[in-house]
């Protein structure tokens, strides 16, 4: 555990989870991203007092709120010495105590409902998925390649853009240190969740953002995932600058998606917004971004030609000149 956290600080945080019930919530969201309504039906205590738990442990820093529209999910903080402290406090519990194995069998029973949901989503929707998958290289395939390129190097902060079902978060994490992914629809987010509990990744997270606009600071991630969101983009250079801008200095960010092609149906039928990219169009949205293709991995296969662009961001002295375009 990291040792230079303030006196204050720790004070402060050990103050916070001084009381039953937020040790309680403390334990629980190291389990699990939770909202409110989940933590009352948890507890069964009232919405307003596990509230005010709440903002008491996120004021210590050792909880963080995320906001997904009208809900917001708790999660223990996953960086810096706070995070230490939740991570060892929560480890020092010992598994047979009974107020908290009764909380974790709860936990447990609303886990399978989310599942259950998820899975009733999926299987609703999961033709659409397979008419795309037959038309292009098996998925294996694309994810080995994938798989190759993004942990070629130490990766330890990975951002999964346009996240969908959570499966290269779920793909990727146990490569990296942390994998978050971030997507607009609600419902794809408690897909992803399900998915990410079902396979008991502990180092990934999903949340609700804009790929336009990140809640995420300048150059924080060493790998960025766009997987099969470009096509759906209104504006596909706009989400590679923005995607750019939380990437740091020589990390790779991994575009998968459609050579040009020509079915139109896909439009109609799957909301696509694009045919696919010729490499020249993602050249000059990386070159706009500040960034240059690494390499192109090319994968054809059925009726479309799947490639991935490995865009990074050349050190200051070699940056490509753009004032001339």
């Amino acid at each position: 555990m990291s040792k230079d956290m303030s006196f204050d600080s720790m004070l402060a945080a050990l103050r916070a989870v001084g009381e039953p019930t937020r040790l309680r919530l403390l334990c629980l969201c190291a389990h699990n991203d939770l909202t409110v309504s989940e933590l009352v039906q948890i507890l069964g205590q009232s919405q307003p007092r596990i509230s005010r738990h709440l903002k008491l442990l996120c004021e210590a820093g050792l909880l963080e709120r995320r906001s997904e529209g009208n809900w917001a999910y708790f999660r223990v903080t996953d960086r810096g010495t706070a995070a230490d402290l939740s991570r060892h406090l929560v480890d020092l519990l010992g598994p047979g105590d009974t107020v908290l194995q009764g909380d974790l069998e709860r936990l447990e029973s609303l886990i399978r409902a989310r599942i259950e949901r998820a899975d009733a989503y999926f299987a609703e929707n999961a033709a659409r998925w397979h008419d795309i998958r037959s038309l292009h290289v098996d998925e294996a395939e694309i994810e080995r390649c994938l798989i190759d390129a993004m942990t070629n190097e130490a990766v330890d902060d990975l951002l999964d853009i346009g996240t969908g079902t959570g499966r290269m978060v779920e793909l990727l994490a146990p490569r990296v240190g942390r994998a978050i992914g971030i997507d607009q629809s609600r419902a794809m987010l408690q897909v992803a969740r399900a998915n990410l509990e079902r396979h008991g990744i502990k180092n990934g997270s999903v949340q609700r953002a804009n790929m336009y606009s990140l809640p995420m600071a300048p150059r924080s991630f060493d790998g960025v995932v766009m997987h099969q969101v470009l096509h759906y983009a209104e504006r596909p250079g706009e989400a590679i600058a923005e995607a750019g801008r939380v990437l740091r200095d020589g990390a790779p960010l991994a575009i998968v998606d459609f050579a040009r092609h020509e079915r139109a149906d896909l439009r109609d039928a799957h909301a696509h917004r694009w045919l696919g990219f010729d490499s020249d169009d993602i050249a000059l949205w990386a070159d706009r971004a500040g960034l240059a293709v690494d390499r192109t991995v090319d994968l054809p296969g059925g009726e479309l030609t799947v490639l991935i662009w490995i865009l990074r961001r050349p050190p200051a002295e070699s940056e490509p000149n753009r004032s001339a375009r």
